[in-house]
């Protein structure tokens, strides 16, 4: 019974973990597609940057 428990824990915990994973995949993407936008709709008299950092 123990051994059962310890793999439905390991599977569960694989599954989180592989969600996360890609959710932090979209987030990066959603990311970079701002600042692709962000590069190509800046202003072109100004100082270059669009962001403070």
């Amino acid at each position: 019974m123990v051994p059962l428990l310890l793999v439905l824990l390991l599977i569960l915990l694989l599954f989180g973990a592989g969600f996360a994973l890609k959710m932090l995949w979209w987030i990066a993407i959603a990311v970079l597609v701002l600042w692709l936008i962000g590069f190509v709709a800046r202003p072109r008299g100004g100082g270059g940057r669009w962001y403070r950092w």
